[in-house]
């Protein structure tokens, strides 16, 4: 049985106090001297974090066998930068992005099926993945008046937990625990509710196994399952960062819709909860294809892969 993780108070508390002193050091900058600091920092890790950077570099030769060990190696410091860069943002959101300004950081493509749906009483799943700025997108549709919820993991630090929750339900956003809260979860979708989750983490040995990027990777089924069981529509989103890159600005970024899923045409299917999945991963992929650097390639999303059969093994035997 596995040891409960024994928390600290002390050191949680010491740990949230040094983030609050490094968030009122940011908010205090100049949003250009704030993301030169970013830079820095992205440098320093990608010097410091061998274990992630092998990691990923090791995805993206998976992802991308087409390219070369230099391009692989661009891949991976973009990929520190843009996650830096996405912490410094988070920083500097309630102080700089405003009614008044948001259009200059934020733009949002084919976006008919999102806009409609937010309009509409039918519930809707925003689906999409650790790619550009993943949390810009809640920020941004409750500071234009649109109430959502978002499904997150609960940190393990309760300090920084109650602060990360107040960033994002800062603009009306309200957050629903990963775990241990499907029944308010349930209600919300019953009541026609906007829900957001990342959908590209890996899911263990009993998730579902669908294709990405070549490689079985394994998903949760709840997002289809609800999909299905709610008759929610389904909107495939990317946060993705201009190619214009202007770093006296939060962004610029396209909110991009890459697919709209509608679970009524899977009805009777036997398979459908995979090729719901399915679907929505190739969507997913399209979108990083277009900006592989701004990728979270440092998470281990391949991790579990399909068991092999017995019968398979007596074969190669």
């Amino acid at each position: 049985m596995a040891t409960p993780k024994r928390h600290k108070p002390t050191i949680d508390y010491l740990v949230y106090l040094a983030v609050r002193v490094l968030v009122g050091i940011v908010q205090a900058l100049p949003i250009r001297w704030a993301l030169a600091f970013a830079d820095v920092f992205a440098a320093l890790i990608y010097r410091v974090d061998k274990r992630h950077r092998k990691v990923a570099a090791e995805n993206l030769r998976f992802a991308f066998p087409e390219k070369s060990e230099a391009e692989v190696d661009r891949l991976v410091r973009g990929c520190y930068r843009q996650f830096c860069t996405l912490l410094f943002e988070i920083i500097l959101l309630p102080r700089k992005l405003r009614m008044t300004n948001w259009r200059t950081s934020t733009d949002m493509v084919n976006s008919h099926a999102v806009v409609s749906g937010l309009m509409r009483d039918r519930p809707m799943l925003i689906v999409t993945a650790h790619l550009g700025n993943w949390e810009l997108a809640g920020y941004y549709l409750g500071a234009l008046g649109f109430r959502t919820y978002a499904i997150a993991r609960v940190l393990d630090n309760p300090y920084l937990e109650d602060f990360l929750k107040r960033f994002r339900q800062g603009t009306g956003q309200t957050v629903i625990a990963k775990k241990d809260d499907f029944d308010r979860l349930e209600a919300v979708l019953r009541a026609g509710g906007k829900v957001a989750t990342l959908a590209d983490q890996d899911a263990g040995p009993r998730g579902v196994f669908v294709d990405f990027f070549g490689r079985p990777a394994s998903a949760h089924k709840a997002v289809a399952l609800m999909a299905m069981e709610f008759q929610t529509t389904m909107v495939v989103v990317g946060v993705v960062r201009r190619t214009t890159l202007n770093r006296g600005q939060i962004g610029p970024y396209d909110i991009i819709c890459e697919d709209a899923i509608d679970p009524a045409e899977y009805a009777g299917r036997p398979d459908a909860v995979k090729a719901i999945t399915q679907r929505y991963h190739d969507a997913i992929a399209r979108l990083i294809r277009r900006s592989p650097e701004q990728y979270f390639w440092l998470h281990r999303r391949w991790k579990s892969q399909p068991a092999v059969k017995k019968s398979a093994m007596k074969q190669a035997a």
